[in-house]
This record gives structure tokens, C-alpha cells and sequence, in this order.
């Protein structure tokens, strides 16, 4: 059985995570120590403006482009491309400067992959973006954070028997990943194994208990057993520790939806 209500919307997140930058790129081995530190300052002044003035934050980073700021530069312009929600430039942007930092030896190969995939999931393009996080996870197979990613992916495009079988190998790898816990408790319940499902959610709360996923997820499973008190008393508290995000706006929608059915 299906439910008609929401799980997780991850498009606003997933924006979020890739302007929030984990990674620092390589900047230039060739110049001298000041030049590199006016890079690293430049590129990290770029990057915050992606999230406050995208439309700034491309035309700087194009203009740095064009005076010799490399890959540094491309990679702001893409992320500026991200923020103004242009996912269908940003993600060929990205898988470009990906293919061409490989061939230039860069370390960064894989997080610029990952961000191409994840902008292809953006723009909807399912097929390309399996086949970006693919290509990444041929490069690493053992990468937890890629199969979670290309999860996603397969999730979004409805496969989610292929779905479970990455994040099921991302816990063999670490089964203490409350992340991971979560998303293949969800890709259960589609499958039609509730069962399974609700011990997935329940392991992942044990690790994490204010895992905002996996409360989404048990107030669904909740409401499709008929325990409508429990699933409004797990979205409420999805609201009290986060009002204004992604899962908080899907909690007051699925409230919404409780009270219409109730």
C-alpha cells in the first residue's frame, strides 16, 4: 500500500548541500605563496556569494575566469548556475570540469562527479545522473556517500529495487550510517515491506533520535497502520526542531493532510 503522504522532498536540500561546500579545490601549484592565497580568498568569497547573489556570483566568477582563475573560477560559475536554480547549465558544467580536472590529475575528481550527479537530479534528468554517479562509483566503488547519492537517484526515478540494493550495500559498508538507515527504511515501504521498513526507522532513530528523515518516515508508516496520534506527534516534532527546512515543510503538509482526512 502506497501512502498518499509526503516523504522527504530532497530537491531544496540536496541545493543546499551543494552550495554548502565540503570541498576545497585545487588551486595552484605554480605560483607563489601570496598568489595561491589570493585564490583560496577569491574562490571562497565566490563560493559564499552563490548562496546570497547567484547572478553576482556568476558574472565574478566568469570575469575570474577569464583573467586565469581555472578551475576554481568554472567551479563557482557552476554553483552560481545551482543557486539560481539553472540546473540544466549547471550539471554538464559540472561533469565537464570533472572530466577535465581527471585529466589534469586533480584529487577533486570525485566530489565535482558527485555535484554533477546531483545537479542532473535537479534538472530531472534521471538517466544522465545514474550515469554520472555510475561513472563516480567505477572510480571508487567503495564511495558510501556516492551509493547514497545514486540511491537517490534510482529512488526519484521509481526504481526502487535497485534503490534498496545501493543503500543496503552502503550499510554493509558502514551499519551504523543513521542517513542511510532512514532512506532504505523509505525505499522499503515502497517496495511493500512495512515491516521491514519500521525496523530500518527505528534502528536509525536509535542512532540519531532527531534524525529529521526518519521521523518523517515513522509518522507515514504511523498513518498507514491507522496510529494517527503517533505520526502527528513524530511531524510535530520535526517542526519544533526544524520549522523553516525541507522536512519541516513537509511535516506541516502532511499535518495538513491528517487534519483534512481526520
Amino acid at each position: 500500500m502506497k501512502s498518499r503522504f509526503l516523504c522527504f522532498n530532497q530537491s531544496e536540500a540536496i541545493q543546499k548541500q551543494l552550495l554548502g561546500l565540503g570541498v576545497v579545490l585545487f588551486l595552484s601549484t605554480t605560483g607563489s605563496v601570496t598568489v595561491m592565497a589570493n585564490d583560496a580568498a577569491e574562490y571562497e568569497s565566490c563560493i559564499k556569494l552563490t548562496k546570497r547573489e547567484p547572478e553576482m556570483a556568476f558574472e565574478s566568477a566568469l570575469s575570474w575566469r577569464d583573467q586565469g582563475g581555472g578551475f576554481p573560477a568554472r567551479h563557482c560559475a557552476a554553483l552560481a548556475l545551482v543557486g539560481m536554480k539553472k540546473y540544466h547549465l549547471a550539471a554538464p558544467r559540472l561533469e565537464k570540469l570533472a572530466h577535465e580536472m581527471q585529466q589534469a590529475g586533480s584529487d577533486f575528481v570525485i566530489p565535482i562527479l558527485s555535484q554533477a550527479a546531483n545537479a542532473w537530479l535537479l534538472a530531472e534528468d534521471y538517466p544522465r545522473a545514474n550515469a554520472v554517479a555510475s561513472a563516480a562509483l567505477e572510480l571508487e566503488p567503495g564511495n558510501i556517500e556516492l551509493l547514497i547519492d545514486r540511491s537517490h537517484i534510482l529512488a526519484k526515478a521509481k526504481n526502487y529495487q535497485e534503490a534498496y540494493d545501493d543503500l543496503d550495500l552502503a550499510l554493509r559498508l558502514d551499519p551504523t550510517r543513521p542517513d542511510a538507515l532512514a532512506y532504505r527504511g523509505a525505499t522499503l515501504r515502497q517496495l511493500g515491506d512495512n515491516k521491514r521498513a519500521l525496523e530500518d526507522i527505528e534502528l536509525a532513530l536509535s542512532l540519531q533520535p532527531d534524525l529529521t528523515d526518519a521521523l518523517i518516515e515513522r509518522g507515514i508508516l504511523r498513518r498507514l497502520t491507522g496510529d494517527n496520534d503517533g505520526a502527528r506527534q513524530d511531524w510535530l516534532k520535526v517542526l519544533s526542531l526544524s520549522p523553516h527546512s525541507p522536512a519541516g515543510d513537509t511535516a506541516r503538509k502532511n499535518i495538513e493532510k491528517l487534519d483534512v482526512q481526520q
